[in-house]
C-alpha cells in the first residue's frame, strides 16, 4: 500500500512516499525536494557470508532523462559513474555504514536513481534521506533512521540545503548527515572559514537533520505492513576460548604493537597471532577463524587501552605530535612544478602541469542545462607499493576519487580566478609510501608544487588528519594518526586548510555518532597541527616562484571587439589557424572578444600577439601606422595601415609644397609611414605623410585647397574630370573613403 507525507523543509516542498514503486525491493522510498527526485531501493542476502568485512555496496545513478538530456558520445546510454556519483555514493555509505549492528555480515545492496532534476536542487542529500528510509522500511537491522543536509552561508545568513545559484556566494558548502543525537558523517570545502564557524554550521545542520529524521519517523508509523526486522544473531564463540586465546595473546601483542617502524610491528603483530594459533590448534581444531577473530579483538583492545592509560601512541607519540617532515621542491626537471613531501612513513610526489583554456576538462552533468567546464583538476594515485602489498590494478578506485576530490576542493579555494591566471592547472598526486593519511600529504604537497610551478595562489595550504580513542566517558584525539589508528579507532577526521581558516573538511566514524563537543576539540587539536606543518612548509617555499617554468606556456589576453572576431577566424578557420602555424602560439577567442594567445616561449606568443592585434587592432587618430600603397589615383593613395583596413592618403597631404601627380611621391605597392588625421562620421579615414615631415624654413602654412590647386578629399569628384578616367576616378574615389575589411 503507497503512503505519503509532503512538508516543507527549508522553504520547499519535500515529499517521501513508498509503496508505489520498486515494490519487489527489501525495501523503498521516493523523496521529491522541488523538483528534484530520487529513488532508492535496497536489497538483502539471507545468508551471511565468511567474509572478514560488513559487504555493503551502495550505488548512486544519476539518469539524463532527469534533466530532459540524451547522453553524448557514441554510445546513447549511460555508461560507467562520473565523479560525482561516485563522490555521492561515498558519501551515502560512510554515512548508513556505521549504523548496522556489529557482526552483521549478510550482503546489503542500496541503489538511488536520480530521475528528475530541476537544476536547482542538489540530488545528493535527498539521496542520503531515501536511502536511510528505505532501509528502516525493510527486514534489515539498521540503527536508524538518519538523514542528511547541505548547509552553505550567504551574506553571513544559514542557508539548508542551497540551490546551485546560492552556493555560489556561499562561503561554505557542507554535507552533513545525523541521527537525531549525533553527528556521523561530514564532507565539504569552504572559504577560509573558522572552527567555531564550522561547528556553528555543523549545530546548523544537525537541526535540518531532526526535521527529516521526524518526516521519516512520522511515515514509518503509518505503515501498517511494514515488515519485521530479520532474525540474526551475532557468532558467538565455544565456551572458554575467548578468554583461553586473551590470556595468551594479550601480553604478546601488546608488546608486539609497539614496534615503531609499520613493516616490523605488522609482521612482529603477526608473529604473535601465529604463535597462538599454532599453540590452540589442537586445542581447537575446528574453530580456528574464531581464534584469529579473537586475535583481532586483542589488538583492538591493546592499542585502545594504551593510548587512554598511557597517552602515548604505538609509535611513541603523544597525542598532539605530528610526524617528522621533509620537503624537497624541485625534484622533476621538466615538470612545470614539482614537490617531495614525506610525512614519518607517509610521503606524496605532487607534480603540478600548466595548460591552456583548451585543456578544460568538459563535464555533461544533470546540474547544468548545458556542458560546463573545469580548469582546475587534482588526480590522487594509491598504487599497492605504496603500502608493500601486492594486489591487482584494476583502474581508478572510489577511494582515489574520493581522496583526490577532498585534496582538490582544499586547494581550489586558494587558487587566483581565472581571468587572473588562464591557465588550466593539472595536479597529480602520486602516493609513493602510506602509512597515514596520504590524501593530507597531497594536500601538502599540491600546495607546495603549485608554489614552485608559479601559481600566485592566496596563501598556503596545509591538511592534517585526526583520529578518536573512545570507551565510555573516556577518550583521546589523535593528531596526525597512522594507519593503525585509523583502522583500530572510532573516527577519521580530515581537516585542511591555511594560517586563516579551514578550506576542506572531511569525517568518518565507526561508532553511532560523534558528540559536537568532542567534535570542537578536535578542530582545535587540528589547527594546532596545521600551523605546525605550515611552519615545516614555509622553511621549504614560503611563497609562489616569481616566475613560471620555462617549459610551461606563457598565456596573455587580450580584448578584441567582438564584431572583429570574424576577421580573426577568417573564413573556415583559415586565418587563425595561419597564425597558429606560423608561430606555434595556441590561440583562443570566446564570444565576448577576450583572446588568449599560450606559447612556450615568449618570442612566439608576441609574434601571434602581434598578428592578432595587426588584424583586430582598431585604427587611432594620430598613431602613425606603415603600409602598402594598395592603389594611387588623380586625387591621392589608398593605403593599407591594417590588413583589410585602407585609408586616403590625399594628394595635399603628400609632402609640403605643391605636388602635380601623385606618381611623383608614391607608386603603387610602396610602403610608406603615414600618420592617421581624421575618422568621420562614417567611418573614413584620412592619412597624412606631410604630418611626419618636418616643415620646411619660411613655407607659408598651406590651406587644404591651396599648392595643388586641390579641394579637401571627396570634392574633387565634382569638378568633372575628362573622359573615362573621370568616371573611374569618381567610382574609386567613394570606395576609398570607407574603411574596408578583406
Amino acid at each position: 500500500m503507497m503512503q505519503r507525507i509532503e512538508k516543507t523543509f527549508a522553504g520547499r516542498k519535500l515529499v517521501i512516499e513508498t509503496g508505489r514503486m520498486a515494490k519487489q525491493a527489501a525495501g523503498s522510498a521516493v523523496v521529491q525536494f522541488g523538483d528534484t527526485m530520487v529513488i532508492a531501493a535496497c536489497t538483502v542476502s539471507d545468508k551471511e557470508t565468511s567474509l572478514g568485512f560488513f559487504p555493503l555496496l551502495v550505488e548512486y545513478r544519476e539518469k539524463t532523462y532527469a534533466a530532459g538530456k540524451i547522453p553524448g558520445g557514441f554510445i546513447k546510454r549511460e555508461g560507467r559513474p562520473h565523479d560525482h556519483e561516485i563522490l555521492a555514493a561515498r558519501v551515502i555509505d560512510r554515512s548508513i555504514r556505521p549504523l548496522f549492528p556489529e557482526g552483521f555480515k549478510n550482503e546489503v545492496q542500496v541503489f538511488i536513481y536520480v530521475v528528475s532534476a530541476d537544476q536547482e536542487n542538489d540530488a545528493d542529500v535527498l539521496a542520503l534521506v531515501a536511502a536511510s528510509f528505505a532501509i528502516n522500511a525493510s527486514r534489515i537491522p539498521f540503527m536508524g533512521p538518519i538523514a542528511g543536509v547541505r548547509v552553505g552561508r550567504v551574506q553571513d545568513k544559514w542557508v539548508l540545503n542551497p540551490t546551485f545559484q546560492q552556493l555560489e556566494y556561499s562561503d561554505m558548502d557542507l554535507v552533513v548527515a545525523g541521527s537525531n543525537d549525533s553527528i556521523v558523517m561530514v564532507e565539504g570545502g569552504a572559504l577560509q572559514v573558522s572552527e567555531d564557524d564550522v561547528v556553528d554550521a555543523l549545530q546548523v545542520a544537525h537541526g535540518g537533520i531532526r526535521e527529516l529524521i521526524a518526516a521519516q519517523d512520522e511515515l514509518l508509523a503509518k505503515m501498517d505492513d511494514r515488515p519485521a526486522k530479520m532474525a540474526w544473531k551475532k557468532a558467538a564463540y565455544p565456551d572458554g576460548l575467548e578468554a583461553r586465546v586473551k590470556t595468551l595473546a594479550e601480553p604478546r601483542v601488546a608488546d608486539a604493537i609497539n614496534r615503531k617502524e609499520k613493516h616490523t610491528r605488522i609482521q612482529a603483530v603477526e608473529r604473535a597471532k601465529d604463535e597462538v594459533v599454532e599453540q590452540l590448534k589442537d586445542e581447537y581444531p575446528d574453530n580456528l577463524g574464531d581464534v584469529k577473530a579473537v586475535l583481532g579483538d586483542v589488538e583492538y583492545a591493546a592499542l585502545r587501552s594504551q593510548v587512554l592509560d598511557t597517552k602515548l601512541r604505538v609509535d611513541g607519540r603523544k597525542a598532539t605530535e605530528v610526524r617528522p617532515i621533509t620537503i624537497d621542491s624541485p625534484v622533476l626537471p621538466r615538470a612545470h612544478g614539482s614537490a617531495l613531501f614525506t610525512r614519518g612513513q607517509t610521503q606524496a610526489l605532487v607534480s603540478v602541469t600548466l595548460g591552456t583554456a583548451n585543456d578544460v576538462q568538459r563535464l555533461d552533468t544533470i546540474d547544468e542545462p548545458s556542458e560546463s567546464t573545469k580548469s582546475f583538476m587534482l588526480h590522487y594515485n594509491f598504487p599497492p607499493f605504496s603500502t608493500g602489498e601486492v594486489r591487482p590494478m584494476r583502474g581508478t578506485s572510489r577511494r582515489e576519487i574520493g581522496h583526490g576530490n577532498l585534496a582538490e576542493r582544499a586547494l581550489q579555494a586558494m587558487l587566483p580566478p581565472f581571468e587572473e591566471f588562464p591557465y588550466t592547472i593539472r595536479v597529480v598526486s602520486d602516493v609513493l609510501e602510506s602509512n597515514g593519511s596520504s590524501s593530507m600529504a597531497s594536500i601538502c604537497g599540491g600546495s607546495l608544487a603549485l608554489f614552485d610551478a608559479g601559481v600566485p595562489m592566496g596563501a598556503a595550504v596545509a591538511g592534517v588528519a585526526m583520529g578518536l580513542i573512545s570507551e565510555g566517558k573516556r577518550y583521546a584525539v589523535l593528531t596526525d594518526i597512522l594507519g593503525t589508528e585509523d583502522h583500530l579507532g572510532d573516527m577519521d577526521f580530515k581537516v585542511a586548510g591555511t594560517a586563516k581558516g579551514i578550506t576542506s573538511i572531511q569525517m568518518d566514524i565507526k561508532i553511532e555518532g560523534l558528540d559536537l563537543k568532542i567534535m570542537k576539540e578536535a578542530l582545535a587539536q587540528a589547527r594546532e597541527g596545521r600551523m605546525h606543518i605550515l611552519g615545516e612548509m614555509d622553511k621549504a617555499l614560503s611563497a609562489p616562484r616569481g616566475d613560471l617554468s620555462p617549459f610551461a606556456p606563457r598565456i596573455v589576453t587580450m580584448t578584441i571587439n567582438p564584431e572583429k572576431i570574424g576577421d580573426l577566424i577568417g573564413p573556415k578557420g583559415k586565418t587563425i589557424r595561419g597564425i597558429q602555424d606560423e608561430t606555434g602560439a595556441e590561440i583562443t577567442v570566446d564570444d565576448s572578444g577576450l583572446v588568449t594567445i599560450a606559447a612556450v616561449g615568449g618570442e612566439s606568443m608576441e609574434r601571434a600577439r602581434q598578428m592578432v592585434q595587426a588584424i583586430t587592432a582598431e585604427p587611432v587618430v594620430g598613431e602613425v601606422y606603415e603600409g602598402p600603397v594598395k592603389s594611387t589615383t588623380a586625387f591621392g593613395a589608398f593605403v593599407e595601415i591594417m590588413p583589410g583596413t585602407e585609408g586616403l592618403l590625399h594628394i595635399s597631404e603628400l609632402r609640403h609644397g605643391r605636388t602635380e601627380r601623385t606618381e611623383d611621391v608614391v607608386k603603387k605597392g610602396d610602403r610608406v609611414k603615414v600618420k592617421l588625421i581624421e575618422r568621420d562620421e562614417r567611418g573614413r579615414l584620412r592619412l597624412s605623410m606631410k604630418a611626419l615631415q618636418p616643415k620646411p624654413e619660411g613655407t607659408p602654412e598651406e590651406a587644404a585647397s591651396d599648392g595643388n590647386g586641390a579641394e579637401p578629399h571627396g570634392e574633387r569628384e565634382d569638378r568633372g574630370e575628362r573622359g573615362d578616367r573621370g568616371d573611374r576616378g569618381e567610382r574609386r574615389g567613394g570606395r576609398g573613403h570607407r574603411s574596408r575589411k578583406s
